[in-house]
């Protein structure tokens, strides 16, 4: 079988796997490594379970998602009302500091503020995900630590060798005061996705630049 014909069929499989997804609501296209999703579905949180599950394929690229939410088969929501459903959210949530504020347009939702942690940053987003009515996403949360980025280039190399799931001779770490960048190849997205979380778990990391290249 041709490599994108693989690559298609392994996406579809992998669809059919992931519980949270109808993947017959979903078309799969590949070219040059590059998938492209598209179709309806009936939450936020599919779309987003759709496209993590195509990330997780080997030899996975990058996605192109066109997947639209319908919320048609559901009673209208207004803004106001889900805004005040994700603010609860937020509040009942002991990971996630009273810093951050949120805007809903539409269905979607505008996360701002500031965090010390990318780890807060990241659990404010998932848990709205699944909430009904929210059509999409932003998170434009800032991380703001009080901690000093010194070592973190020594840092982020030891947990890099310390985790059995990475390959660490094949990545090179940069450090520029909060600033990290990743060079070097992994084997899939999946990977790369999981050393630029290491690196966001350093403290004192504001931003990372991961320029890993997939290579198979």
């Amino acid at each position: 079988m041709r490599t994108a014909e693989r690559l298609k069929h392994d996406v579809e499989n992998e669809l059919k796997w992931e519980p949270s997804v109808r993947d017959e609501q979903i078309g799969v296209s590949v070219k040059d490594g590059v998938v492209q999703l598209d179709g309806h579905v009936q939450s936020f949180y599919e779309k987003w379970a759709a496209e993590q599950a195509a990330l997780r394929v080997a030899n996975v690229k990058a996605i192109a998602s066109e997947i639209k939410v319908d919320l048609s088969y559901m009673p209208a929501r207004s803004d106001e009302s889900i805004a005040r459903v994700v603010v609860n959210h937020l509040e009942w949530n002991t990971l996630v500091p009273d810093t951050i504020q949120v805007k809903v347009e539409d269905g979607w939702v505008t996360l701002t503020g500031n965090v010390e942690w990318q780890y807060q940053r990241g659990e404010a987003e998932r848990v709205i995900r699944p909430l009904m009515g929210v059509k999409g996403v932003s998170n434009d949360i800032s991380i703001l630590p009080h901690v000093s980025a010194d070592g973190v280039k020594a840092k982020i190399e030891s947990a890099l060798i310390r985790d059995a799931q990475f390959d660490a001779s094949h990545v090179t770490v940069e450090a520029t005061g909060s600033t990290v960048t990743l060079r070097g190849h992994v084997p899939s997205w999946n990977e790369r996705e999981a050393v630029e979380h290491a690196a966001f778990d350093a403290p004192g990391v504001v931003r990372v630049e991961n320029l890993l290249e997939i290579s198979y």
